[in-house]
């Protein structure tokens, strides 16, 4: 599966989440180390929802970059 994940600057860290599995969030010092957090979180949340016998949320959200005219 293929979440949308958000990545933001946090002080001297970073943060990600993920809009369609609510909750599941990670941190990191560096792109390399969040994305290996956020993959081990996603597996992770995942694991916990068929655990407990919970329906996994399908992913829904999308990511684009829009560019705007002012400088």
């Amino acid at each position: 599966m293929k979440y949308a994940v958000v990545i933001e600057r946090a002080g001297k860290n970073l943060s990600a989440f993920v809009p369609d599995l609510p909750g599941c969030v990670a941190t990191g010092k560096s792109l390399t180390v969040i994305r290996r957090h956020i993959r081990e979180a996603i597996e992770f949340h995942i694991e916990g929802l068929l655990q407990a016998g919970q329906t996994v949320p399908k992913a829904t959200s999308s990511v684009e970059f829009v560019q705007t005219t002012l400088k």
